[in-house]
């Protein structure tokens, strides 16, 4: 295997990396809120943690990744109210359109996405170790930790426990022991959804729902914790402190936070009004074109988004595809090729520097564009491929080859539905664009015009 190097926020340097059974690497990052549509800032950290991912298993690791979805909340129950809908029909609902934003991203699909309401009964059994090792309290119905009883408390975020603030999410409540106490288990209102536990009925707190589904699929210990470095406190550090309490074990051995999005140089926040989801930017921009923004810039640095860089990644895209599908003539058998592999191995195993691996990309275009030499388009496409992008194929008058099959497939349903209007107009969308298509006995068949 490789060697690579991990910024550990943990330990505050670069780390190697060496999984504890290898060549099994498990990974847990920490998954959305289902409430609302997802913004920028969701898509640049799960095109962040997906190309980490990529690159194990380029190296040759198999990776167990496990991502969840936050199913229950009170932002979940807000907007069930405000909407007039069912709890549930909302976290359905924008589950469903998670999907659909990461799947245009290129996002491939984690080994598993664990919902915090199938895992209830994980979450009652930890707190209840908790409570009986004298590590959480119970108040007229709710649950906390105790953060004094956990030395370590702070750890991962490197703040003293008097000079804390209370996180977003931290309630405050004057009869907690301390006003950093987190809540475990909370008590459920009558017009509330709950479930029944040894503390009446209620619902868990945030932080308990990824410590429960992360032991349940990885163990105890397991490799890589990942997440937005807004997640750094409190979630990860509670996740600490309640999951090392409960085991006894260290938790995850690496920690690997990227950084925030920034809008024309100011925080993203809906506050500011600044506030963008993929899907509005998609408007204007192609998904791979998005992708590659996000990796221009090294994971751990913030990025700030603006039409200008998103621009620059549609041109920068342009000269990697136009080199890809250059007509090549054939393979000069050059060590070059070597090198430019090795330069681009390197680049990533330094704590996955896609900014400068990108680089290296873009000195193969240059390289093809001079030598049309074929093998050097496979390599191009070899490398885009563990970053997630140039998976597009060679368009033919102006439309994807997929994209063509989709509509066809599209227009099958139709007819089968007896839509013939909905038939018709993608037959006559193809046709103006010189594709014409055959309707044979062994199915559909299309040619150009």
């Amino acid at each position: 295997m490789k060697k690579i190097l991990i910024y550990n926020t943990l330990k505050g340097k670069k780390e190697e990396f060496v999984p504890a059974t290898p060549p099994r690497v498990s990974m847990y990052v920490c998954g959305v809120t289902v409430y609302d549509y997802c913004h920028i800032g969701h898509g640049r950290a799960y095109t962040v943690f997906d190309t980490i991912r990529r690159f194990l298993e380029y190296t040759g690791y198999n990776v167990i990744y496990i991502q969840n979805f936050t199913d229950i909340d009170d932002k979940i129950i807000k907007r069930a109210k405000e909407l007039q809908s069912q709890w549930q029909e909302i976290s359905t609902k924008f589950i469903d359109e998670y999907f659909v934003d990461m799947d245009s991203l290129n996002i491939q699909r984690a080994t598993s996405y664990p919902k915090a309401t199938e895992h209830i009964e994980d979450m009652i059994a930890m707190i209840t170790t908790l409570v009986n090792k004298h590590y959480a309290y119970e108040i007229e119905g709710s649950v906390y930790f105790s953060v004094r009883s956990f030395p370590e408390y702070g750890k991962l975020s490197g703040r003293n426990l008097e000079d804390m603030q209370a996180g977003a999410r931290v309630e405050v409540d004057t009869r907690k022991q301390h006003p950093m106490d987190f809540a475990l288990w909370k008590k459920a209102a009558d017009d509330e959804p709950g479930w029944a536990s040894p503390w009446g009925k209620g619902r868990p707190g945030w932080h308990i729902e990824c410590s429960a589904m992360s032991i349940k699929y990885l163990g105890p210990t397991f490799d890589i914790h990942g997440g937005g470095a807004d997640l750094i406190f409190p979630h990860h550090e509670n996740e600490i402190a309640q999951t090392e309490a409960c085991s006894g074990k260290p938790f995850a051995r690496y920690w690997v936070h990227n950084g925030f999005v920034n809008i024309n140089k100011e925080k993203m926040s809906k506050s500011l009004g600044n506030f963008f989801t993929i899907r509005e930017v998609l408007n204007d921009y192609k998904p791979e074109e998005l992708r590659l923004f996000y990796l221009m810039t090294h994971y751990r640095k913030p990025i700030n988004y603006s039409i200008e860089y998103l621009d620059d990644a549609k041109k920068a895209l342009e000269r990697l595809y136009n080199a890809l599908y250059l007509k090549g003539t054939s393979p000069k058998g050059n060590n070059e090729l070597t090198t430019i592999e090795k330069s681009f191995d390197e680049a990533m195993s330094d704590d996955f520097n896609t900014a400068q691996a990108l680089g290296v990309l873009f000195e193969l275009a240059k390289y093809i564009n001079k030598a049309l030499d074929t093998d050097a388009q496979l390599l191009l496409k070899k490398l885009g491929n563990i970053l997630g992008i140039l998976y597009q194929a060679k368009e033919e008058n102006g439309i994807l080859e997929k994209d063509i099959h989709i509509l066809i497939e599209e227009r099958n349903a139709a007819r089968k539905n007896k839509n013939f209007a909905r038939a018709d107009e993608i037959r006559i969308a193809l046709e103006k664009q010189g594709i014409i298509l055959e309707d044979t006995p062994q199915g559909v068949r299309w040619k150009k015009k």
